[in-house]
């Protein structure tokens, strides 16, 4: 409808202004400006063309009304003696506040004789007076070298610096406490344990913020149904149905409502050929079929023909390292994949699953951390192996080439 009065269009025009407005709002955009442009009230089309203020020009100046601290490992006499040593067997307490509050930074770097020191010491943390850890991984796991090496690499979440410098970026939060231990579960002293906790602190959580978990599982070795076939393209192995994910690697489970955000994976191959033929499987609020169904592990995360034996390391998924690109008995992997694009959502629970194998046909070594957030209280988790089972090794167990003990 076209009218020569100006004034007969504003209903409309005024329909559309606000529909920008509620976009704007969604994009982060600065919904205020744009409802109220300094001209719109003496040029009416002015109102056509609002200026909606684009909030990441001016994100990194808006204020804050936090108050930023951090627990370190700092020397107390002002010397410059800046870490703590942990004898075998005892517990370093990184960090012990009161009130609410948000975690975000980790780091650590250790100096200990001890060579599997990074399976030994294990992180835990606990919020707002919980009576279990909502964290309890041993350290190198938790910052995804699973296999109990150092390497470096960047991703969103975790990264390895120059010379072992541990980076963890997730968001903790807390309401009323937060407590964070190391302990050292080897038989040997950690020398030198240097650590950061950087942290704000709120005056209250706002309603509807989970709780951070992370939870390591192990099998060493997997089960295979099977020890008598030759390649992964057997008749035998190929034709094998798997629907509902029985017997299938478990990273975790939960009750609860919350969203996982993503895992570290590493593998030792008992067997040669390529481990990655299993399918992820992720099981939502009762299903008893996947509710989410992959292709193939290496597709999961995020790449492609078995990797083409090459290392990466991106922001959202990475296989940092990859020791043997022929895929033969021995063979290391260290993987991760962040669903922080869209985490996996669960209202009731979840059971976040991966085939070893097709239909879990193989039988070598997973070593995993799962990370989510949840309404708490969480359920309880598997107990964590004893130290010494943490260590890789090969074991044997049939099938091609298969590893002696």
């Amino acid at each position: 409808m076209h009218s020569s009065d100006p004034n007969q269009s504003l209903p409309a025009r005024r329909k559309v202004l606000s529909g920008m407005v509620s976009a704007a709002a969604l994009l982060g955009l600065n919904a205020a400006t744009a409802a109220a442009s300094p001209s719109s009230s003496a040029n009416p089309s002015a109102l056509e063309a609002p200026e909606a203020f684009p909030e990441e020009l001016i994100a990194q100046a808006r204020l804050r009304n936090y108050k930023s601290r951090r627990s370190s490992s700092w020397d107390r006499t002002g010397a410059n003696a800046d870490a703590v040593p942990v004898e075998p067997g005892a517990t370093a307490t990184l960090l012990d506040v009161s009130g609410a509050g948000v975690i975000t930074h980790v780091w650590f770097t250790i100096s200990s004789d001890d060579p599997h020191h990074l399976k030994n010491l294990v992180l835990r943390a606990w919020w707002d007076g919980e009576s279990t850890p909502s964290v309890e991984v041993p350290i190198g796991d938790f910052y995804g070298m699973g296999l109990g090496e150092y390497f470096t690499y960047q991703s969103a979440l975790l990264a390895v610096a120059p010379i072992k410098a541990l980076n963890a970026y997730f968001q903790m939060p807390f309401e009323k406490s937060a407590r964070i231990t190391l302990t050292n579960e080897g038989p040997i002293r950690t020398d030198s344990l240097y650590f950061a906790v950087d942290y704000v602190t709120l005056p209250s959580l706002p309603s509807g913020i989970a709780r951070f978990h992370a939870q390591y599982r192990q099998a060493a070795p997997n089960k295979g149904w099977t020890d008598n076939w030759k390649s992964n393209g057997d008749d035998l192995v190929n034709n094998k149905e798997n629907l509902d994910g029985k017997d299938n690697y478990v990273f975790f489970e939960a009750t609860g409502q919350g969203h996982f955000v993503g895992v570290t994976h590493a593998i030792e191959q008992n067997q040669d050929n390529w481990f990655g033929e299993g399918d992820d499987m992720i099981f939502i609020d009762g299903d008893t079929l996947p509710t989410i169904n992959g292709t193939g592990t290496e597709d999961y995360y995020n790449g492609a023909w078995d990797f083409g034996g090459q290392p990466f390391a991106y922001m959202h998924n990475g296989a940092p390292v990859i020791s043997d690109p022929h895929e033969r008995i021995g063979g290391r992997y260290c993987l991760y994949r962040w669903h922080i694009e869209s985490p996996i959502t669960f209202e009731k629970s979840i059971k976040v699953t991966i085939e070893h194998g097709h239909a879990n046909h193989r039988s070598d070594n997973f070593y995993s951390v799962a990370y989510w957030y949840q309404t708490e209280p969480h359920a309880l988790f598997p107990p964590l192996p004893p130290a010494p089972e943490r260590i890789p090794k090969l074991f044997a167990v049939g099938g091609p080439s298969p590893a002696k003990p």
